[in-house]
């Protein structure tokens, strides 16, 4: 069964205040024991967000950083998959092997298009992701059905 968290459970457990759960309530967190990177392909652009603890300085602080502008994520159709448990070995920790805090962000088409070892801001994913070849397609179609 798939568990999809809640923004507001996700913010009730990271720290920021609840206005901004109620700013983005489409964003999708899930943990990532419950699917497989598959199950994302050519519907969404996965960010995984790896810690070997749910307290990691550099977890909770992702998780505010994807909170805080949550919009500009589900207008690229960006799914969050948490994973802070070694010990559980999901299926999407046995494929990307992190080691401690990392993220990869995942495009549509499978590819891992980023890894860091440490929080990036909204802004900085972003810009990543627009400069991936579907989103490319995806921004250029918007511009000629107009």
């Amino acid at each position: 069964m798939l568990k999809i968290l809640s923004l507001a459970a996700l913010v009730a457990f990271t720290g920021p205040s609840a206005m901004a759960a109620q700013e983005a309530p489409d964003l999708r967190i899930i943990d990532a024991g419950d699917v497989t990177l598959d199950d994302f392909l050519w519907e969404a652009r996965p960010l995984v967000v790896f810690a070997d603890s749910p307290n990691d300085p550099n977890f909770v602080e992702q998780l505010e950083l994807i909170t805080q502008d949550s919009a500009r994520l589900i207008e690229r159709e960006v799914v969050v998959i948490t994973d802070t448990d070694p010990d559980a070995r999901s299926d999407v920790r046995l494929e990307l092997r992190p080691r401690g805090f990392m993220i990869v962000l995942i495009g549509k088409d499978g590819q891992k298009y980023l890894r860091k070892p440490f929080p990036w801001s909204v802004r900085e994913l972003t810009r990543s992701i627009d400069k991936m070849p579907i989103r490319v397609q995806e921004v250029e179609k918007a511009r000629t059905v107009r």
